[in-house]
């Protein structure tokens, strides 16, 4: 049953890889790059500020860092140490029949760093600014799924490391949406008790 889903998950990575054009190669290699969501990222930190004040901000900056080391974390465990299974640019059988774009090929790619990391970062801020802009998690959701797909278009990652990458990016950035709640509750407390 193994062999058959990843017979799957390999002919969707062939049908979805192919789907690129010359044409859009350069686009979709910023889409890819992490430096190319920091203007996303300094306009959220933005509307953070504006809505959590400077303490409420700093708050989210360090549950941020917490999100960020726990799915990079994740998926390198999975990668390394639990799975190894190589992506699909190292896999040979492959090469003839895929595009590959990338400026380089990692061993191992069961998760998506980039998928669980983005997706965990949509969730997170997403639910901690939907009080303030209701449709802002739908589009951190879409941001983020065309960020995981640009993995599949270079050539990088499997379709199912992608799914795995959001799943557990969506519950870590739930997780650390809760822990905020927590510790901005608990900061706000010690503030009254203070005065």
């Amino acid at each position: 049953m193994l062999d058959q889903l990843l017979s799957y998950d390999e002919q969707l990575f062939l049908f979805l890889n192919n789907l690129g054009t010359e044409s859009w190669d350069e686009f979709w290699k910023v889409v890819t790059e992490k430096w190319s969501s920091i203007p996303l990222y300094v306009a959220l930190l933005y509307l953070v500020f504006k809505n959590l004040g400077a303490k409420g901000t700093l708050i989210v900056m360090l549950c941020a860092a917490v999100m960020i080391t726990a799915s990079d974390q994740l998926a390198s465990l999975f990668k390394y140490v639990l799975f190894k299974r190589p992506r699909p640019c190292r896999v040979e059988e492959l090469q003839n029949l895929m595009r590959f774009i990338a400026d380089g090929c990692g061993r191992y790619g069961y998760f998506s760093a980039h998928a669980a990391s983005s997706m965990a970062a949509a969730v997170f801020l997403g639910l901690l600014l939907k009080p303030y802009y209701k449709y802002l998690p739908f589009l951190l959701l879409f941001w983020a799924a065309v960020l995981a797909y640009s993995r599949i278009y270079l050539g990088v990652h499997y379709p199912l490391d992608i799914i795995t990458g959001m799943f557990f990016g969506a519950l870590i950035g739930y997780g650390i949406f809760h822990l905020n709640k927590w510790a901005q509750r608990r900061f706000n407390a010690e503030i009254l008790q203070t005065n």
